[in-house]
C-alpha cells in the first residue's frame, strides 16, 4: 500500500533557478510550480530488536555487581545458544546505584544497599522465533524485556518503489496545475529528496513476571512497517 500527502504548491514568476546540489544555473522562461510530495511504502519487516535487562540487589556494591554479572552472563549465553551471532548482541547500559528508603517516622533516608543493572540489545533475524526467544530470556534470568521493535535489514527496494511513485505523482500534479493555468506541458527543473524514517508498531514493555505467568510463548505479530521518501520538485510550465 502506498500513501501520499497532498502537496503544497506555489506559482512563481519566471526567474533564474539554481540547482544547489549541482551548482548549475537553470533558466526558466515560464511560470514555475513547486511541489512537495511524500510517498510511503508498507513492507513486511525482516528483523526485530529486543532488549533484555537483569537487576540485582546486595548489601555492597561489589556483591551487587558480581551477582548481576553472573546473571547477565547466563542471559547472554542463552541468547547465543539460540543461534544469535555475537555481532547482533550489544551491551546497551550498565548501572550501579545505592538504594535508600525514606523512613517516615524518623524523617530520614535509610541506606538499604546497592542495585546493579545490565541491559543488552539483541537483533533477531528470524521474526517467527521472537516469542520463543523472549520466553527463553526470562527463563535464563532476564528480569525485564523491552520491545519488540521491527525493522528492515535493507529497505532500498521499498525506497525505490516510493521514489518512483513520488516522481510520477509529482509530474502528474504539475501537469494538472499547468493545464489549469493555460499551459500544455511542464519541464523538470529541480529535484531534492529527504529520506523518511522507518515507522511501525510502537515498542511494548514486557516484564519478566508477566511472561513467567504465561503457559505459552509470548504472541508476537510483526504487521508491516513504513519507509519512504519525501521529494521537492520544481517544474517550469511550457506551451
Amino acid at each position: 500500500m502506498i500513501r501520499y500527502a497532498i502537496p503544497a504548491f506555489a506559482f512563481a514568476a519566471a526567474l533564474p533557478m539554481t540547482a544547489q546540489a549541482a551548482e548549475i544555473q537553470i533558466a526558466a522562461t515560464g511560470p514555475v510550480v513547486e511541489l512537495n510530495v511524500l510517498e510511503e511504502v508498507d513492507a513486511a519487516p525482516d528483523m526485530v530488536t529486543v532488549s533484555a535487562g537483569v537487576s540485582s540487589e546486595a548489601p555492597t556494591a561489589v556483591e551487587a555487581l558480581r551477582q548481576n554479572s553472573r546473571a547477565m552472563r547466563a542471559v547472554i549465553d542463552r541468547i547465543k545458544s539460540l543461534g544469535v551471532a555475537e555481532r547482533d548482541i550489544q551491551t546497551s547500559s550498565i548501572n550501579l546505584n545505592a538504594r535508600y528508603d525514606y523512613d517516615q517516622q524518623r524523617q530520614e533516608q535509610i541506606f538499604r544497599g546497592y542495585r546493579a543493572s545490565n541491559r543488552v540489545t539483541v537483533k533477531l533475524r528470524e521474526i517467527d522465533e521472537t516469542g520463543e526467544v523472549l520466553d527463553a530470556l526470562v527463563v535464563a534470568g532476564a528480569t525485564d524485556l523491552n520491545g519488540p521493535v521491527f525493522g528492515l535489514e535493507n529497505d532500498e527496494r521499498a525506497k525505490v518503489a516510493a521514489r518512483r511513485a513520488a516522481l510520477q505523482r509529482a509530474e502528474a500534479q504539475a501537469r494538472e496545475y499547468a493545464s489549469l493555468a493555460g499551459y500544455s506541458n511542464v519541464r523538470l527543473l529541480e529535484i531534492s529528496e529527504s529520506v523518511q524514517g522507518r515507522s511501525g508498531p510502537q515498542p511494548i514493555v514486557v516484564t519478566g513476571s508477566r511472561l513467567k505467568a504465561m503457559d505459552e510463548s509470548a504472541p508476537v505479530e510483526p504487521g508491516t512497517i513504513s519507509t519512504g521518501v519525501s521529494i521537492s520538485v520544481k517544474y517550469e510550465m511550457t506551451r
